[in-house]
């Protein structure tokens, strides 16, 4: 457990929303704690999410297990639910954990999300949605937030979105991260829900300008900083990466700091790796394996010259019996 953080006021625009001009999305058996601490190295600024965690799994689970996590502020636990009382319950749970904002998933299109009646399919009932995030709020000592789809299945975006956003905000959300595609609950797979179904940015554009009191970040499909710093540029309040902080890490987050945040200068992706050697460690030293933290860092080097040599000895080693810090550095020798 982290120590005890600032918290920012209660719903309202807060001191989290400068950290929200850039975060990394939730990603599902991506955004671990491993994965987090790497993006830290990167970025000092951005907002980071965890995976969704489903509220029944707080009440009932490993909670250590669940929710512990490193000094990696500014963060924020997404939850997983469609019921008030369970949500609430999860949420004060969390509250131990200090993190800075609870954000409810209202966007997710799985299978195991659908049986669940949660994720992507609650913006079919935005009401149910307003009383679980009002349930959350009243308990809550930080920020509760919503991450939603412009729509699903036959829904049109342009009624559903202005209903599901007004709806929810009465209940007390200021904040929401809304990724401009429509999900298909049937007949897509999550991955294609997260690419075939057309991009609606303008979609977005349009909520801002009808509802200037909310903050609003846009995600999907954006692929660099650069188009970043454009739709923030038009007005947009934030923007969330999500397979491109992943996949592209340094490309993406390096100049973070220096050029959206006006802090420091931007960072050598060598000296991030070395600034992860200590951590990694650490990790094996409390009995973790080396893959559990460098099967996120594959992508650091990307279009650098000795990237594949990089990806190549870490992915052939690092899931062996005993690998530790001389794969590591093999790896380091074949971008340095």
């Amino acid at each position: 457990m982290v120590p005890e953080q600032e918290k920012p006021n209660k719903q309202g625009f807060s001191t989290l929303d400068s950290a929200a001009r850039l975060s990394v999305a939730p990603m599902m058996d991506w955004t671990d704690r491993n994965c987090r601490l790497f993006h830290r190295q990167i970025t000092a600024c951005a907002l980071l999410y965890t995976e969704m965690v489903t509220a029944p799994a707080v009440i009932h689970g490993n909670r250590a297990h669940l929710l512990d996590h490193q000094d990696d502020h500014p963060v924020a636990l997404q939850l997983g639910g469609s019921d008030p009382a369970e949500l609430a319950k999860a949420t004060r749970i969390a509250s131990d954990w200090a993190y800075d904002e609870v954000n409810l998933n209202c966007g997710c299109p799985s299978d195991r999300v659908q049986s669940g009646a949660f994720g992507a399919v609650l913006m079919k009932t935005p009401d149910l949605v307003a009383e679980c995030v009002a349930a959350m709020i009243a308990v809550s000592p930080v920020e509760v937030t919503v991450k939603c789809r412009i729509g699903v299945d036959d829904q049109t975006p342009e009624h559903v979105l202005p209903r599901f956003l007004e709806t929810v905000s009465k209940a007390g959300v200021t904040r929401f991260q809304i990724h401009a595609r429509k999900a298909w609950l049937q007949g897509l797979s999550p991955k294609d829900n997260r690419e075939i179904p057309p991009l609606d940015y303008a979609l977005v554009r349009q909520m801002k300008a009808e509802f200037p009191h909310l903050h609003l970040s846009i995600n999907g499909g954006i692929a660099s900083l650069s188009q970043a710093k454009a739709f923030l540029a038009e007005g947009l309040d934030g923007v969330m990466l999500g397979r491109a902080a992943y996949h592209e890490p340094f490309n993406t987050l390096g100049a973070l700091d220096a050029e959206l945040f006006g802090q420091g200068t931007p960072k050598d992706a060598i000296a991030v790796a070395e600034a992860m050697r200590p951590l990694i460690a650490a990790h094996l030293a409390r009995g973790g394996r080396l893959h559990q933290i460098t099967r996120h860092m594959l992508g650091l080097f990307h279009g650098r010259p000795g990237a594949r040599g990089w990806r190549r000895v870490l992915s052939e080693g690092a899931t062996a019996e005993g690998a530790g810090l001389a794969l590591y550095d093999a790896a380091l020798a074949q971008v340095r």
